[in-house]
């Protein structure tokens, strides 16, 4: 079976679809700032997802806890030999 070239890949759109129709609204690099931007996703466990309803009350949650291991004098508790 023989390959097609790279100028007959690029051209499997059936003739029925018009181009220029499908791309009148189109805007180019519309998503190209945010990509740049680059994304830090991450997947919540559900009982997690459902004490934190939103991504704002995530970030403030861990907000919070960045604080709290700053606060002077607080230590790391050990476990106590019995």
């Amino acid at each position: 079976m023989k390959t097609r070239s790279r100028g007959a890949k690029a051209d499997d759109l059936r003739p029925e679809y018009d181009l220029r129709e499908l791309l009148k609204e189109g805007v180019q690099g519309k998503y190209a700032r945010r990509y740049r931007e680059g994304t830090n996703l991450v997947l919540l466990a559900p009982d997690v997802a459902e004490a934190f309803p939103t991504g704002d009350a995530v970030n403030d949650a861990l907000r919070l806890v960045i604080r709290l291991r700053h606060i002077p004098g607080r230590q790391k508790r050990t476990t106590a030999k019995v």
